[in-house]
């Protein structure tokens, strides 16, 4: 098949690794097929169903190294399913009676684009996937070649989603700040939440890597900088059982001792309790286009805060997010370098008519490939069993994780 027009596109919610993926992306073509014409959809299939795009023009393709420096994303995204209809038409992205995935076949048709690069979590890429085969049936040639973009971490079988180290590190540094205020007032208990709706694997490593920042500090205990009051004293994730009143004895004593608890969470721990709690009492529970509960709106930190303050004697409450601050940061080393490959290969796929997402496969030998379409999934569960996150609960004297059954 010959590559006449490349279109791009990011979905979803943001990731530290949008921009660089899009530079990485021009750059790439600019390098081995510099004739071929790139467009960005706006907004991502907002933008598609809209027929509103960006040209990479010369001048972006000369200075698309930029986009490395920035996070966000320089051609914008959005929550849109192409199988919720009914939000789609409210929303006046396509009219009555339509079937979406034809509507978003048929703009893609008109806009001659031979390729589509999607750059999002497992419903964007899946999503593309169908435009494809619907594409294919009707006559039209489209390779859809995906690249794995999600904070949290949990696509099957993607080992590591772009983004995800970037989001933990970033993490980590706003808990430095927050973790601060522990001595602003006396018996204080400070609530991080973490972005990770189903998948606790975010929480986890942005304590560790808060904990890594403890253990280059020097203290002075004598004088009040005692690395235990700085210290993560809980860690609480989606996939593992939490028995409140136990936890709360274990950390009265903490607080009892130090005069602070500092607990990181998932925003999705706790959830289903939520809910349950909500619709017993009438309540709607505010759900976006994919069904999903808006976690901002029933604010987990907030109700775990509620849960601990008053079995823990807290005199003051502390309750922060660090998601909007992380998922937004620029790329750090190690996702460049996850980028740069994940591009080179994506765009090589892409000129040789192979669709499939980038990624390192786990259930094959981690090999970077083009991995299938219909072996994508979402909501990757985050293994509370392994060593590492055992060590580090064990460390902060929590007791071993039990998962979810």
């Amino acid at each position: 098949m010959t590559v006449r027009r490349v279109a791009l596109l990011t979905a979803g919610g943001y990731a530290p690794c949008l921009s660089s993926a899009v530079g990485g992306l021009i750059e790439r073509y600019t390098q081995v097929a510099p004739d071929v014409e790139i467009i960005a959809y706006t907004h991502g299939y907002q933008g598609l169903l809209r027929g509103e795009y960006l040209r990479v023009t010369d001048e972006v393709r000369a200075k698309a190294g930029l986009l490395h420096t920035y996070g966000g994303s320089p051609i914008g995204n959005s929550r849109v399913k192409l199988t919720n209809t009914k939000d789609l038409v409210k929303r006046g992205l396509v009219p009555d009676g339509v079937d979406p995935l034809e509507f978003a076949a048929n703009r893609l048709t008109e806009d001659g684009v031979d390729v589509l690069h999607t750059i999002g979590g497992d419903d964007t890429n899946t999503t593309a996937a169908d435009l494809a085969a619907h594409l294919q049936k009707n006559g039209h040639p489209l390779t859809v070649v995906g690249l794995p973009k999600t904070i949290d971490n949990d696509i099957v079988p993607i080992r590591q989603s772009l983004g995800a180290t970037t989001a933990a590190q970033v993490g980590a540094q706003f808990a430095s700040n927050i973790i601060a205020e522990h001595n602003s007032g006396s018996r204080m208990l400070i609530v991080h939440e973490v972005m990770g709706r189903n998948c606790g694997w975010l929480t986890a490593a942005t304590a560790r890597d808060y904990r890594r920042w403890l253990d280059g500090r020097e203290w002075l205990p004598e004088f009040g900088l005692d690395r235990r009051a700085w210290d993560v004293h809980g860690v609480y994730v989606p996939e593992a059982e939490l028995d409140i009143d136990a936890e709360a004895t274990r950390l009265r004593a903490v607080m009892d001792d130090l005069g602070c608890v500092n607990l990181f969470i998932s925003e999705g721990a706790g959830v289903p309790e939520i809910v349950a709690q909500m619709e017993a009492a009438g309540e709607e529970v505010p759900r976006d286009a994919f069904g999903h509960v808006r976690l901002n709106e029933i604010n987990p930190g907030a109700w775990f805060a509620k849960q601990f303050a008053e079995k823990l004697g807290a005199e003051k409450v502390n309750v922060q997010k660090s998601g909007y601050y992380a998922r937004s940061a620029p790329a750090n080393e190690e996702d460049l370098a996850l980028i740069a490959s994940m591009t080179t290969l994506a765009v090589d796929k892409a000129l040789a008519g192979e669709p499939g997402v980038i990624g390192h496969d786990e259930e094959r030998g981690d090999e970077l490939r083009a991995i299938e379409f219909e072996r994508i999934a979402g909501h990757k569960a985050f293994d509370v069993t392994q060593d590492w996150f055992g060590a580090m609960l064990a460390d902060i004297g929590q007791p071993a994780p039990v998962p979810l059954s």
